[in-house]
């Protein structure tokens, strides 16, 4: 009964008309960018930041949160017309929803996908409402030996679960917390990386980092490729699918929001993560695998559910534990902290309404996905053509303009830009993005946890694996660091003794 009268709390906190008007604002933002190419939620996430400071919190958490699981839908949308996903997490959906496309049935794909991400928000946000509490309570047991092992579990996670080289992640992650100490000391009150710059005192801000890295850098990105798309958006009519294909996709998407609401609860792993592992455990459930690739629904519709039960559930460790889940989460977490609200095991008892107001914003904000996607798919199919030569501009302007409006300062600019220098180069050398953003923004919770836990102990650091709870998280770390390194030291083993039998 508790979950039902938060619940009913939650409806009056969301429904009323300034929230409902944000809420609607977050999930067309978030439909809009997840169509057009080259944008995400993670750039636009980074460019709003600024003027969600002037919001209070429940209603810029409702929109950002809009943002991020509406760019789920609205990235089906370009991954099936022009096999160019609008959002990371929809790039298996385009695997077999373009080849749909190009078989005339772009219309039962794009509805397939809809009704797909909205019973898997659905449930996933009713799996966020009984087990947010629960995992909550949990977390009051923890003390500061637990927090820093359950972070420090989150960014080895983060870092393994990333697209491509180990050593490159966990390298970014080491900037990241490098990145997220500079300024003064809360202890010393000495200055720490700052060069003597006054402005870097207070530290390398949080939007400058992140618009910076995501914003400035896929910027150059997306104008250096020069792809020739061929989109079918002539072909979207006759939405509704058939009898067969609803029969078809009915148990993928319960499995792929089964699959998606269990790894969006797990801190550091992805929606993309989430949505590539339904595809895989369809692909080994059917009768024919061969289909797959060539236009089979279950294709579309087990990811298209996990990518969004995934993005609901994300929620649970970011503000239950304070643990971002993903690289966007950690920009949720620090518009949060921007608006002096710490995440954590308190939030809802403290900001129950914070809580449970986003909890009945997802519900609504599902219901008005679902009235937005299936009427307007023509309006997203023809702006899917928009060149990214007119966006960029506007994208850049933002950018400026936010940075410059948090401190009227012009550093905040120039770090940007500068941020965006090393984002481009990052992503030349194939370094991914994510692991450095979550290690910024964990960096000084890391630091703060692991100083008290020593000052508790004495000093002592046997306080990390006397506790059972922190050596579980611990244990945990050392088992996903071993399974990534061993096959690597294994084949190293093969090729030399094949070297030396030679």
């Amino acid at each position: 009964m508790d979950v039902l009268s938060n619940l009913a709390l939650g409806f009056g906190v969301a429904l009323t008309l300034k929230n409902l008007a944000y809420c609607f604002l977050g999930v067309f933002l978030g439909t809009l960018i997840g169509v057009l190419p080259g944008i995400g939620p993670l750039v636009t996430i980074a460019m709003l930041l600024p003027i969600t400071f002037g919001l209070d919190p429940v209603s810029s958490l409702i929109m950002l949160a809009g943002i991020f699981y509406g760019a789920q839908y609205g990235g089906s949308t370009t991954a099936i017309l022009v096999n160019m996903p609008g959002e990371v997490s929809s790039a298996v959906t385009a695997i077999d929803g373009y080849q749909m496309a190009r078989q005339g049935r772009a219309g039962p794909a794009l509805a397939t996908a809809a009704m797909a991400s909205f019973v898997g928000g659905i449930l996933s946000t009713l799996i966020v409402a009984f087990f947010g509490p629960l995992v909550g309570r949990w977390a009051l047991e923890f003390g500061a030996a637990e927090y820093f092992s359950l972070m420090l579990m989150g960014l080895v996670f983060s870092a393994v679960l990333s697209h491509g080289d180990l050593v490159k992640a966990l390298a970014m992650v080491v900037i990241g917390l490098l990145l997220g100490i500079v300024g003064t000391d809360v202890t010393s009150g000495l200055p720490r990386f700052s060069f003597g710059i006054p402005e870097l005192l207070d530290g390398v801000g949080f939007t400058v980092v992140a618009v910076g890295l995501f914003a400035v850098s896929e910027i150059v990105l997306n104008l250096a490729r020069n792809e020739k798309v061929e989109v079918f958006a002539k072909d979207v009519k006759n939405l509704m699918p058939t009898w067969a294909d609803m029969k078809a996709a009915a148990m993928p998407t319960l499995r792929g929001t089964a699959l998606g609401s269990f790894f969006g609860a797990l801190p550091g792993i992805t929606a993309s993560v989430a949505a590539f592992s339904a595809y895989m455990l369809e692909k080994k459930l059917a009768k024919d695998p061969s289909r797959f690739g060539h236009g089979a629904i279950e294709g579309v519709a087990a990811p298209e559910a996990a990518n969004n039960a995934a993005a609901q559930t994300h929620f649970i460790p970011t503000l239950t534990l304070g643990i971002p889940a993903s690289a966007v989460m950690a920009l949720m977490l620090g518009a949060l902290t921007m608006q002096g609200i710490q995440p954590g095991p308190q939030v809802m008892t403290s900001k129950p309404e914070l809580f449970w107001g986003l909890v009945a914003s997802m519900f609504v904000g599902n219901v008005l996905l679902l009235v937005l996607n299936l009427p307007l798919v023509g309006l997203w199919a023809r702006l899917t053509q928009v060149p990214y030569r007119w966006l960029f501009p506007a994208i850049l302007v933002f950018a400026c303009v936010g940075n410059f409006s948090l401190n009227n300062s012009a550093m905040d600019v120039y770090l940007c830009a500068a941020i965006g220098v090393l984002g481009y180069v990052f992503a030349k050398l194939d370094c991914q993005p994510a692991p450095l953003i979550l290690g910024y923004v964990l960096g000084p919770m890391l630091e703060e946890n692991l100083r008290r836990a020593l000052l508790m102990s004495d000093g002592s650091f046997a306080v990390f694996v006397t506790r059972p709870i922190s050596l579980a998280f611990l244990v945990v770390t050392a088992l996903i660091l071993l399974a990534m390194v061993l096959p690597g030291l294994r084949r190293r083993r093969e090729l030399a003794v094949e070297e030396a039998a030679g």
